[in-house]
């Protein structure tokens, strides 16, 4: 692709000059074309690829990654990825990760996995590999958590939840490992690469973990879609679940005027009373679980306290400022039902507790002294 770049100055061009000039640019946007993106599916083969930089995340160890040009997957390779997993305690960070990410974005949508080769000085689960962190919006994210290495070279397979969407993706590769049992060790990853395997099959999507849920909501209340995965046959004959991000899914409303939801998956109550359902497809494909929610029209606030703050211990509220509070649920199993669906009307905190037994609220780090 031949790249023009003109250069000039307008420190002394006269208006009229200038308008011209413009004038004369002038092009119908109806003639421009989207950008191509290069589609190298390298990563890392015997080294970086062109344009690839990497970054280390906050509270890591700055050089947990390496090359390594003795420990490599095939006695014909130059050169392997070292990660040196730290100990606990380590006072250069806490665990080992960063992200491999390029400038320029690029076209992966003729693939349909992410694989690579890895080992390690020991057995181990990898917390967490995937591709799609820019240190940006990171839109397309995907990953597989406790991935499980041995000191045997093994292949990994990444499936890309929909490939059509990353056209200019800059996120090639991310990890984060953390000490096992308090002790550090080193793992390789080696021909780190885009593929269009072909063999990867029945695919099946889910939100909400694949549960169909029911909600009561009222207007103005906001709610994010999570359990949002991705599962599929890989050609070893195991499903492989990944963490597909919200973008990856398209949601759909029955009722839009009853509940909305954006392309990041979080659902607006707009009106009521009435019924909306929430659900999403990934490529076509139905995603299992639902949400449906009921709104019952306006919440009804308590309220507005008027005593005078000085006279005033809160606990919970947004009039006054609150003392110190551990929790305003402490989940004491195995009796108590109570679980926490705490929400928000127009800047108002509520306190929202559904299948209600009985619940436990703990201010002890300071007590409070209410004897006056």
């Amino acid at each position: 692709m031949n790249q023009y770049r003109f250069i000039f100055s307008i420190k002394n061009l006269s208006v009229g000059v200038l308008a011209f000039f413009l004038l004369g640019c002038e092009r119908n946007l109806d003639d421009l074309t989207p950008a191509e993106y290069p589609t190298n599916p390298e990563v890392f083969i015997e080294t970086f690829s062109p344009g690839l930089n990497y970054a280390a995340f906050g509270g890591s160890v700055p050089t947990a990654f390496d090359v390594d040009t003795e420990v490599t997957f095939e006695s014909t390779s130059q050169a392997s990825m070292r990660f040196e997993v730290p100990d606990a305690g380590d006072p250069r960070g806490a665990y080992a990760g960063g992200t491999y990410f390029t400038e320029t974005g690029r076209n992966l949508s003729g693939y349909d996995a992410l694989t690579f080769w890895a080992k390690a000085s020991q057995p181990a689960n990898i917390d967490v590999v995937g591709f799609g962190n820019d240190l940006g919006a990171s839109k397309y994210q995907a990953t597989i958590n406790g991935l499980p290495v041995t000191t045997n070279w093994k292949k990994y397979i990444i499936p890309l939840p929909d490939p059509s969407k990353l056209t200019a993706e800059r996120g090639m590769f991310f990890y984060s490992e953390g000490p096992e049992d308090g002790r550090g060790y080193t793992f390789w990853i080696d021909e780190l690469k885009f593929e269009k395997l072909g063999t990867i099959a029945h695919p099946q999507y889910a939100i909400l973990n694949g549960e169909d849920q029911v909600e009561t909501s009222f207007i103005g209340i906001t709610k994010n879609i999570g359990g949002l995965t991705s599962t599929y046959n890989l050609p070893s004959g195991i499903n492989q679940a990944v963490n597909a991000a919200p973008a990856y899914f398209e949601f759909a409303s029955s009722d839009a005027a009853i509940a909305s939801v954006n392309e990041f998956g979080v659902v607006t109550v707009n009106g009521g009373p009435g019924t909306a359902q929430i659900t999403a497809t990934v490529g076509g494909v139905a995603a299992k679980g639902s949400l449906t929610v009921q709104s019952v029209g306006d919440f009804q606030p308590a309220p507005v306290p008027v005593r005078d703050a000085a006279k005033v211990i809160s606990i919970f509220s947004d009039a006054y400022t609150n003392v110190p509070v551990n929790y305003y649920n402490g989940y004491w199993a195995p009796f108590q039902t109570t679980q926490s669906a705490d929400f928000s009307v127009n800047g108002d905190d509520i306190l929202n507790y559904t299948d209600f037994n009985f619940v436990g609220i703990e201010f002890s780090a300071p007590t409070v002294n209410a004897t006056s």
